[in-house]
């Protein structure tokens, strides 16, 4: 029984079963909204259960509540790659950054270029993100004979654009600040800093005093109006590291294997529009700027930085890969486009389709694309052996 129980959790630690588990969750919840149940399905989805002060959704409770450990276990790795990582210099993360600038702005130019303005031009921050769970599963299925740098660049990238998505919903999406509650939620993640700093034999001890710093700290961070997702990201940076990789190794199968999947078939509940009108620009857009927006941006702006900058060159066609690998949006992206459109129904289901079918564009160019490159890679190896 352990050992089933360990291979369960060594296959949730995966680069590959994580993003084909997170895939199904999406697509069976774009199938179950669409079926005669479909309607009782997102009812009770939307229905409220908590107590006051936290009257949330069963769909809030996942995307305020269980995706604030997604963004512990996001912040954590953030955390060692400005420290021991390859973000640990500016010599090293120099490149990466222009080319996570890149894969922000021109996104967001194809977004408002083609989202017709009114309402729809608010959804521009929905084409930043990078999905790095899901675009390191491609590259682990496709890409068996890449230089390592290949996959060192992507994760660099990736944590960038982390950086860029927090920060957006941090200062875009906080309302009705409560400074007094987002002071005490400070006091919280200091408090889970010193004490996960802590030498004691006492670690049962240690383990709840945590939890509850940590609970307390998301719920400060939800009554002051920021997104209490921010909680995750404060409390993965204030850990010690040490403790912190361990926290996240513990709880990566249930990431990957719970709260994401949860997310993702949460998120795509979302019915496909009736009638003659069709879908909305938004849609359009968003399916555009993430798979067309990262790969130029992304490929485009690390050309012109290793040209410039000099230092260590990656081919052309390992940065036309990485870009495309970048337009999976997915989590994140999906979590923008609740938070864009809260209050427009219409808008953010037609965004969330576009979220869906670009980054489902994006993953069949970049499988295609790393299969391409890493088929070549092979060929040269064996010539040269």
């Amino acid at each position: 029984m352990n050992g089933d129980a360990g291979a369960k959790r060594s296959l949730l630690r995966s680069e590959r079963f994580p993003a084909i588990l997170l895939l199904a969750a999406a697509i069976a919840g774009l199938v179950v909204a669409n079926t005669p149940v479909g309607t009782s399905v997102i009812a009770f989805a939307h229905q409220h259960l908590g107590f006051l002060p936290f009257d949330l959704s069963l769909t809030h409770w996942v995307q305020d509540g269980l995706l604030a450990i997604f963004f512990f276990g996001v912040s954590v790795e953030l955390q060692f790659e400005l420290t021991r990582g390859e973000l640990r210099s500016i010599r090293r993360a120099v490149q990466p950054a222009i080319a996570a600038a890149g894969g922000v702005v021109v996104p967001v130019v194809l977004y408002l270029a083609l989202s017709g303005g009114g309402a729809a031009a608010s959804g521009w921050p929905i084409p930043t993100a990078t999905d790095v769970a899901f675009a390191l599963g491609v590259l682990a299925v496709f890409g068996r004979g890449l230089p390592s740098s290949v996959r060192v660049f992507l994760l660099a990238l990736a944590i960038l654009d982390d950086i860029v998505g927090i920060v957006l919903i941090a200062v875009l999406y906080a309302t009705d600040l409560q400074f007094g509650m987002l002071a005490l939620a400070f006091v919280a993640v200091v408090l889970f800093a010193i004490l996960s700093r802590v030498d004691t034999r006492h670690g049962v001890l240690l383990g709840i005093g945590l939890g509850v710093l940590a609970l307390a700290t998301w719920a400060f961070m939800l009554l002051s109006g920021v997104h209490p997702t921010i909680a995750g990201v404060l409390l993965g940076l204030a850990m010690s590291q040490d403790r912190a990789l361990i926290t996240r190794h513990a709880v990566e199968p249930w990431i990957n294997g719970v709260v994401l999947p949860l997310f993702a078939f949460t998120a795509a509940l979302v019915p496909f529009p009736s009638g003659s009108g069709g879908l909305p620009p938004v849609f359009w857009a968003v399916l555009v700027a993430l798979p067309v927006g990262k790969l130029v941006g992304i490929a485009g702006a690390a050309w012109i930085a290793q040209r410039v900058l000099g230092g260590e060159r990656m081919p052309f066609g390992d940065l036309v890969a990485a870009g495309a690998l970048g337009g999976i949006g997915f989590t994140v992206s999906l979590l923008l486009a609740n938070l864009a459109f809260a209050s427009d129904a219409g808008l953010r289901d037609a965004a969330t389709l576009g979220v869906l079918a670009g980054s489902l564009v994006a993953l069949v160019l970049s499988a295609a694309l790393v299969f391409w490159r890493a088929r070549t890679y092979r060929l040269a190896g064996r010539e040269t052996s």
